[in-house]
């Protein structure tokens, strides 16, 4: 709040300057229908933060609705300039009660009478950390090799990885509570720094690695670096958001349904899930082991190519005759769109989808793209969902028992349905995935999966449980395959989709025969340097948003 001694408030025209009381008083006491009604209604009105741009008042609004509240401040210091007689400029000086300051650029304007604001910039109090990514953090947190191929980069581990000297929380605060330091660090994590790769810290995971939304309800959900007010993807959320808003180089996380898949997706990563058994997993808490695989996020393809070259090859030297071993021949220029796939994608995704298909049909050299057929997915995800629910059941049962009432609402529910599985569910369970890995298995051999890694663009983070349910559904439909298969599957940023968040990334996924995750790398930089990927248009370009 401003005061009559407030250095420059008397400056500040009399009408104006009760806007701008109501406004810090609505923001201190969080009334999301006050703040509604100073920002300017319409599509044009902006929000921007160190997270990012929000265009247009519904977009802001709903950015709103997952805010934590302001802490308590006092305005410190005002600076007003006139734009005209219905236009003018505030900046001012936050001071808080708890510490720190912060500074605040609106633009207000008179619109029907009243003053609205049409343009805000917000620069928050310095933070130690973000603690929605992230859970501890150094400068680095280890200290990588000073030689190597991946001497520079920093890496965020996912929180079910063990890093030595710290626990294991796995999302979940009593988990955290009840665990031990771990006495060394996951062969994962040692490779990366014998590599050169330093470790930032440790990032946030959905609760357990249960959900591909990254909607910690402990924690909140880490910031989408590509598309503000959206949610991040999950469960390897931290991680992801951490290397999208450039806190670190390398994401190291966990996909057993699409955990590196989805965020990748949602935020514009390049995101790679092993093949199953390939990279050892001691040292990694397991969700179900018949699926969970290692896997890394990064922000380019090079990137990318240096981990996989350095992690997943024999020894990481050129000491042998092939340190690649299936990856040391290139993937066929051939790729398979399963139709049953474009079946469950979002119209408007749909529709790029099948422009970068067109485009790419017309490029010189252009691959060979086949429509097939794979069976009905939901055959994929109902066995699916019973034996990951068996496993996971038995991986954290006995200690859910011993902790009633501390998981967030969705992860519990899955949890209650998991341990309602029978022996004899599973055993049928596990005999429909073997027939589907079968009839899988062969269209891989001598071709390469083609299909969008997610239905549409991330939901808004004011999305309904019954929306991210939803959301979460179809998307399984489309990651389930590869986990059955035990295949190395991939997301690559090639889709820019209308969104009501703006322009989106959605990743194309491409999946191919076990073993071959580095030449994966490699086909996959090659169709994303065959397509040119067009960036959007300027907004004024654009027209409307839906």
């Amino acid at each position: 709040m401003t005061s009559p001694e407030t250095p420059g408030a008397d400056a500040v025209p009399a009408d104006l300057r009760d806007a701008f009381e109501r406004y810090e008083a609505a923001i201190v006491a969080n009334d999301l229908d006050l703040l509604d009604e100073l920002f300017a209604p319409g599509p044009d009105t902006l929000r921007g933060d160190d997270a990012g741009l929000l265009v247009g008042h519904d977009a802001i609004s709903a950015f709103r609705g997952v805010r934590r509240p302001v802490s308590a401040r006092t305005i410190e210091r005002i600076e007003y300039r006139p734009l005209g007689d219905d236009a003018a400029l505030l900046v001012s000086v936050s001071r808080y009660a708890g510490g720190g300051t912060g500074l605040q650029t609106q633009l207000w304007q008179r619109v029907d009478g009243h003053w609205r604001i049409t343009a805000a910039h917000v620069t928050p109090r310095a933070r130690a950390l973000d603690l929605s990514v992230w859970r501890t953090v150094g400068e680095p947190l280890y200290q990588g090799a000073w030689t190597g191929p991946l001497r520079g980069l920093t890496v965020a581990v996912k929180d079910v990885f063990a890093v030595a000297g710290y626990r294991v929380g796995a999302g979940n605060p009593a988990f955290l509570d009840s665990a031990r330091p771990e006495t060394r660090s996951a062969p994962v994590v040692t490779d990366l720094l014998r590599g050169g790769a330093s470790v930032r810290g440790i990032a946030r995971t959905d609760e357990f690695a249960y959900g591909i939304a990254g909607d910690n309800v402990h924690y909140g959900a880490p910031p989408n670096g590509a598309l503000p007010g959206a949610l991040p993807g999950g469960s390897s959320s931290g991680p992801a958001s951490a290397v999208a808003t450039g806190q670190a180089d390398i994401g190291l996380a966990t996909d057993t349904a699409g955990s590196v898949r989805v965020p990748a997706s949602y935020q514009g990563l390049w995101g790679l899930r092993t093949t199953h058994g390939l990279v050892p997993r001691q040292g990694m808490l397991p969700l179900a082991q018949s699926f969970d695989t290692v896997g890394w996020l990064t922000r380019d393809g090079g990137t990318l190519q240096r981990v996989v070259d350095w992690c997943l090859s024999y020894d990481g030297s050129d000491s042998t005759e092939n340190v690649y071993g299936s990856s040391g021949a290139d993937l066929p220029w051939r790729f398979l769109v399963p139709e049953e796939a474009l079946a469950v994608v979002e119209p408007q995704t749909l529709a790029v989808f099948e422009g970068f298909l067109a485009r790419l049909g017309e490029t010189p050299g252009a691959p060979e793209v086949e429509r097939v057929r794979i069976g009905d997915l939901d055959d994929y995800l109902a066995p699916f969902r019973t034996v990951q629910g068996a496993e996971a059941w038995r991986n954290n049962g006995e200690w859910l028992r011993e902790h009633p009432g501390v998981l967030g609402p969705a992860v519990a529910e899955r949890f209650r349905v998991a341990a309602t599985i029978t022996a004899t569910d599973e055993a049928s369970a596990r005999r429909e995935l073997d027939r589907l890995r079968a009839r899988l298995l062969p269209l891989v051999q001598d071709a390469v999966l083609l299909l969008p890694a997610v239905p549409g663009p991330a939901p808004m983070r004011t999305a309904s449980q019954d929306r991210v349910e939803g959301v979460r559904a179809a998307t399984l439909r489309l990651t389930t395959p590869a986990a059955i298969g035990g295949l190395p599957a991939m997301s690559v940023p090639l889709l820019t989709v209308p969104s009501n968040l703006g322009p989106a990334p959605v990743g194309v996924s491409l999946v191919s025969r076990e073993g071959t995750d580095i030449a994966l790398v490699r086909l996959a930089r090659r169709l994303h340097e065959h397509v040119a990927v067009p960036r959007p248009a300027p907004r004024s370009e654009r027209g409307s948003r839906p």
